[in-house]
């Protein structure tokens, strides 16, 4: 898949961007692997774990996703862009509405912009359940996110750039993640809950690697892919962590829900079920015929993949096992 190509990730020094070097790194021989991101501190702490002196392949870019002329430099001669940059701590963006725009959609549309200027083979950009019928700004703005870069392969032209999407769920362990923050509180005896009813998608962060992988390779453009994951109950989750606290509800925090949703109600009239995910499929009639490679079936009208509902779900020990808390 990757051997003798020239990759990019933005945010490549963030919990996904150092897992997908990692395994490239490990799996494949690539030309080049560029690592775009805009602190130059944890470039330069990662290039202590993946020096360039040890992996030829490897180049560390400053930039940032809002400066699209920085972009159009780093994106000369890249085969792929796997686009997971983004502002996404929901309480942040709340704070600070604009500042999440500039990164999660006008740095959607440079991203874009630069990958049609110099004819790159495909973009994946990394989306969340947030971007599901949005209640906060971040999933607001990755749902901007989302439309851009599906959009974005209706106006191609004669180039061959495809551009799709990888929407998934919480990552264990991941930066942000409330596994850590639990882990964390449970040596004062206590874990805040803001809900014993809500609950959550589950993945762990190898297993989005595999994902997102797994899409590149198949991806014909516009597709939004959406894996079969388990849902836990947070209220689950923390006595998984640390069964001897007590919990303490807190109450729902701004911009949060309950429930996640990765295809809603009104996307179920263009989604297929392929087996271990589910794929949304444009509304754009000049690119239905790319469709016909999946074999899969239309999900039932009226279907909701949420994670109340889901199919799936995490036991403690499957929990601790996933987390390495065993």
């Amino acid at each position: 898949m990757f051997d003798n190509k020239q990759i990019l990730i933005t945010g490549g020094t963030g919990s996904f961007g150092k897992a997908m070097v990692r395994t490239i790194l490990e799996r494949y021989k690539p030309r080049r692997l560029v690592v775009f991101s805009r602190d130059e501190l944890k470039q330069f702490e990662m290039a202590q774990t993946f020096s360039p002196e040890q992996h030829s392949c490897l180049r560390y870019f400053i930039g940032d996703v809002r400066d699209e002329e920085r972009l159009h430099r780093a994106f000369h001669n890249i085969d792929y862009v796997i686009h997971a940059a983004a502002m996404k701590q929901v309480p942040a963006a709340e704070y600070n509405p604009f500042e999440c725009i500039k990164t999660n959609i006008i740095g959607a549309q440079n991203i874009i912009n630069a990958a049609l200027d110099n004819n790159v083979q495909k973009v994946i950009a990394l989306s969340t359940d947030k971007a599901a019928n949005p209640v906060n700004l971040y999933g607001a703005t990755k749902l901007c996110s989302d439309k851009l870069f599906i959009a974005a392969n209706a106006y191609q032209g004669t180039r061959e750039t495809t551009f799709s999407v990888v929407r998934y769920g919480n990552v264990v362990g991941s930066r942000g993640s409330v596994v850590p923050f639990f882990v964390k509180k449970r040596a004062e005896g206590v874990l805040p809950i803001t809900d014993p009813r809500m609950t959550r998608f589950w993945i762990t962060l190898d297993q989005g690697i595999d994902f997102v992988i797994s899409c590149l390779e198949k991806m014909v453009g516009g597709e939004t892919f959406i894996p079969k994951i388990p849902s836990m109950k947070i209220v689950d989750l923390a006595k998984a962590i640390a069964p001897e606290c007590r919990t303490e509800v807190i109450g729902i925090r701004p911009g949060e829900k309950l429930h996640e949703v990765m295809v809603p109600e009104d996307e179920a009239r263009n989604t297929i079920d392929i087996g271990d995910r589910f794929i949304i499929k444009p509304t754009f009639n000049n690119l239905a015929p790319r469709y016909e490679k999946y074999e899969g079936k239309p999900v039932p009208d009226g279907f909701e993949y949420n994670s109340r509902d889901n199919k799936q779900w995490l036991s403690h020990e499957e929990l601790c096992k996933l987390a390495g808390l065993e």
